[in-house]
């Protein structure tokens, strides 16, 4: 029995079968609809971000700008919207602050829930009942 011919016949098949199925995955699709949706999603919850803490020029970390050594971060379909995580800092200086937004399926802000210690945006959640402050 030659093996050197069993091995050549299963590295052609096995790429073969490889390239197929690549192939059918980067072509579906589904998957770059989705994609355009998560991303439609998120653009818009920078936007809500930061319309709702009324700070014009923040630092986000998303789905769609990940750092790894801030926190993990997501952009989730739900049955009734979405969730969307994330942080968010004014300058260098600051630190991280942690935000999870819900949104509903016409993308319009159901909560906003941030973890941060500023005096004023503890004032506006006192007014605001979309949006909750916790230090």
């Amino acid at each position: 029995m030659n093996h050197r011919a069993g091995s050549i016949v299963f590295g052609i098949a096995a790429g073969l079968l490889v390239a197929v199925l690549s192939y059918q995955w980067l072509t579906d699709p589904t998957n770059r609809a989705e994609r355009a949706e998560e991303v439609n999603v998120v653009e818009l919850s920078r936007g809500i971000l930061n319309d709702t803490l009324g700070i014009q020029e923040l630092q986000i970390v998303d789905a769609l700008a990940p750092q790894r050594k801030v926190g993990k971060v997501y952009v989730y379909p739900l049955e009734n919207g979405w969730d969307v995580s994330g942080y968010y800092r004014r300058d260098d200086a600051d630190r991280w602050h942690p935000f999870l937004m819900a949104l509903d399926t016409e993308l319009s802000l159901r909560s906003l829930r941030v973890r941060d210690s500023d005096n004023s945006l503890a004032q506006r959640a006192a007014t605001d009942p979309l949006l909750e402050v916790r230090q």
